[in-house]
């Protein structure tokens, strides 16, 4: 297979870049401009860099954003005192607590704090709720909605696909099993999810129409584990060694790209796959919140 079979993350998401720009726009008109704070707790390197490309393109869609810096010392306590003065403050209509979160902060705590209405990243409990009942007015998760939206626009046939996951992760794999198993339009599939328990991976991976790899291990997925033709799905981040790079280290993702590519039908690049479309879920959720709050 050519580089012909590539899905271009980075064209969709421009695509939906686009219409959350004129949906931006329409609310401008009525006097509201959507509003996403940021929150970074410490300098992770990698977290700087992520807040920065979503600031600058929540700028181009003339999203107002603000990035609140806390020290990684921060306690807990702190960065709720933070959370609870946004989620009361009109010109946010999205809150994003960036991960990761030093040791002594409690994730969960900390997502359960942002208001179910301002949870632009989808991992209050009541969100996670409602996409588990099927419930359309909850926000999904922007990376595992990118995923679907990659899948939908590429018109890849979902409805009885059989899709297997690899990755059991609360911000990934649990809420992709969900999205792509309900009983709705661009979804229907049959899913499975492979984890650390599973006996064997690749047997799973070999009947599936789609995988979607989001479970960390650099290059896990091989040629011999897909079949001819399949759809392979690459969500992984993974700092490996790399003597020849300037840094001593490079990024890959979950599949073997190199291997891979040949023998699927359609596969995402890393980078420029599903990267891209996080940010783009993101801000189209910041904006649906400021249509929310215009009608409410």
């Amino acid at each position: 297979m050519s580089a012909g079979n590539l899905i271009d993350g980075r064209a969709i998401a421009q695509q939906i870049h686009s219409e959350t720009a004129v949906r931006a726009a329409a609310l401008a008109s009525r006097g509201l401009l959507p509003g996403l704070a940021f929150i970074r707790v410490g300098e992770d390197p990698a977290s700087q860099v992520y807040v920065g490309m979503k600031e600058k393109k929540a700028k181009e869609l003339s999203i107002l954003s603000t990035t609140h810096v806390l020290a990684a010392s921060t306690a807990q306590a702190e960065l709720l005192q933070l959370i609870d003065r946004l989620n009361i403050d009109a010109r946010y209509h999205g809150i994003l607590v960036q991960a990761p979160l030093p040791r002594q902060i409690d994730a969960p705590t900390v997502y359960s704090a942002v208001s179910p209405a301002k949870d632009v990243d989808g991992f209050h409990p009541l969100n996670v709720g409602k996409l588990m009942m099927g419930d359309p007015n909850g926000f999904l998760p922007c990376t595992p909605a990118g995923v679907h939206e990659l899948l939908i626009r590429s018109q890849i046939p979902l409805d009885g696909s059989e899709v297997v996951i690899l990755g059991r992760g609360n911000i990934v794999g649990k809420p992709m099993a969900a999205i792509l198993m309900q009983k709705t339009r661009h979804a229907n599939c049959t899913v499975t999810v492979v984890h650390s328990g599973t006996r064997d991976a690749a047997m799973h991976c070999r009947r599936a129409d789609i995988v979607i790899a989001a479970l960390g291990v650099p290059e896990f997925l091989k040629a011999d584990m897909i079949r001819p033709g399949a759809v392979v799905i690459d969500v992984g981040v993974n700092r490996v060694s790399d003597p020849s790079s300037k840094t001593g280290t490079k990024l890959v993702g979950d599949v073997a790209f190199a291997e891979v590519q040949p023998k699927a039908g359609w596969i995402t690049p890393n980078p420029g796959g599903v990267g891209p479309m996080t940010i783009a879920m993101l801000l189209a959720n910041t904006v649906r919140a400021a249509e929310r709050a215009i009608e409410s």
